[in-house]
């Protein structure tokens, strides 16, 4: 066990990709690197631990991708997401330290399979990890362990002490007694504020108790209030996150990427009401999954329903949960408790709107709708084959997008303007420079490795001072 009566050289708050990434390259720098996780051992590494993939930036094919992804493809896939709402200088930043990931990553542990075929299209832009995300985060804790980075579980940072932009200690809630731990720099990397549901009331009111938190439920924002009360410059819409379908028979918290539903660019996705309320083929997946939480969110009761037919069948990634399936319409919306006759019609004129293409889940293809409000843009075909599948959808949020602001060093920006002498963040509690809002798929941990590694290095560079 950790002996946190030691001063350190620096203190890692967060046990996740960002933060590990941080430690692991501030322990070539440093002798004394501590990380405290908030969660047990079992439940370490957040958020991490339900990933599968990573977005970077590579010139060429590989064993493990299938082509290249330059820095100006990227830059424009970001900007697609985003609409703009993004710090350039930070996000180019982004992009090119991510070249390396794909060879620094299996350095320490990680090993990488072939890519999955599928709904999300990433065979060439991101490489997957083998085992997953919990399989990555136990290679970056054997890694720490062997070069003598110090762990200490269920130690949940209360408060950090912080005088004039300088850190000076936090204080730690271990065992039923709290302690004061002392460093010459911190990185905050611990995640947003997802898990708190009072806090998304505060922008999402009652609506949030419909809200699925797809991840950890240790992401509570503390760290996160405390340094805006300490001063420092908030950035990113607090009412944003990245959310997305995730079905409505999931559990409130930990569920994971299994819960995700990938079904909706084959079919129909209709509300309470039993209208439809975007355009499910607007674009690739990896570009606009990560938006279907926000709008089933907005819808009435936070609830939606995706309806596909026999034909799109293992076409997608399913839920854990298996479908709802009946031999008509009518029957599969009553099994919701939906009107059949409000179901029928929006079916039948979706189906009316379909005009003749060639279907093509790889390519933006010709199948769309004409005279339908809204749209479907691609992939549009009747449904028109029995049996009838539907999955219930709620909102899954995975992280939120108000952070901190900070420099290219990873230094978090103050009121004044002024970067913070020895405060690091990385990961969630800073994509929000990045991400305004959108999300494309495998960046958060692309984030999280470039900001961390930074992090590591800067606040390494500040203690051996």
């Amino acid at each position: 066990m950790a002996d946190l009566t030691q001063p350190f050289d620096i203190l890692v708050i967060g046990g996740g990709n960002a933060a590990l990434c941080a430690a692991l390259c501030a322990k070539r720098g440093v002798e004394k690197v501590l990380v405290l996780e908030s969660a047990p051992q079992v439940f370490r590494g957040g958020n991490s631990r339900h990933t599968r993939d990573i977005r970077y930036m590579h010139a060429g094919p590989t064993e493990y991708v299938t082509g290249p992804y330059l820095e100006d493809e990227f830059w424009d896939d970001l900007l697609r997401v985003t609409g703009g709402e993004t710090n350039e200088q930070l996000a180019r930043l982004t992009i090119r330290e991510s070249a390396d990931l794909a060879d620094w990553a299996p350095q320490h542990g990680v090993r990488w399979q072939r890519p999955l075929h599928g709904t999300l299209h990433l065979a060439r832009t991101n490489v997957f990890m083998l085992g997953g995300g919990k399989a990555m985060v136990n290679a970056y804790y054997d890694a720490a362990h062997r070069m003598g980075v110090q762990v200490a579980y269920e130690s949940e940072v209360r408060e950090l002490k912080i005088r004039d932009g300088e850190f000076l200690s936090a204080v730690v809630q271990r065992n039923g007694a709290s302690q004061e731990v002392r460093a010459k720099a911190v990185v905050v990397a611990s995640g947003g504020f997802e898990a708190n549901v009072s806090w998304l009331k505060e922008y999402w009111g009652d609506a949030a108790d419909n809200f699925v938190i797809r991840g950890t439920p240790y992401n509570q924002g503390r760290m996160l209030a405390d340094l805006l009360e300490h001063g420092a410059r908030a950035v990113g819409n607090p009412r944003e996150f990245h959310a997305v379908a995730l079905d409505a028979r999931a559990p409130k918290f930990d569920g994971g990427i299994v819960t995700r539903l990938d079904s909706v660019p084959f079919g129909i996705v209709v509300n309470r009401d039993a209208q439809r309320f975007y355009d499910e083929g607007e674009d690739f997946w990896p570009k606009r999954y990560a938006i279907w939480g926000g709008l089933i969110a907005r819808q009435p009761d936070q609830i939606a329903y995706s309806i596909v037919d026999a034909k799109a069948m293992g076409k997608f990634m399913p839920s854990v949960f298996p479908p709802i399936e009946a031999p008509s319409i009518g029957e599969l919306a009553a099994a919701f408790g939906l009107d059949p006759a409000a179901v029928a019609a929006t079916v039948e004129a979706y189906n009316r709107a379909v005009r003749p293409g060639v279907f093509d889940p790889a390519t933006l293809d010709d199948c769309r709708t004409e005279g339908l409000d809204p749209p479907k843009s691609h992939w549009a075909l009747p449904l028109d084959s029995p049996p009838f599948y539907a999955y219930p959808l709620r909102p899954g949020i995975t992280f939120t997008y108000l952070g901190v602001t900070v420099n290219e060093r990873a230094q978090v920006i103050m009121d004044d303007g002024r970067p913070a002498r020895n405060i690091f963040a990385a990961g969630e509690v800073m994509a929000g420079n990045i991400l305004g809002r959108g999300y494309l798929a495998g960046f958060g941990l692309t984030i999280g490795s470039v900001f961390g590694r930074i992090a590591g290095r800067e606040a390494a560079r500040h203690a051996g001072r």
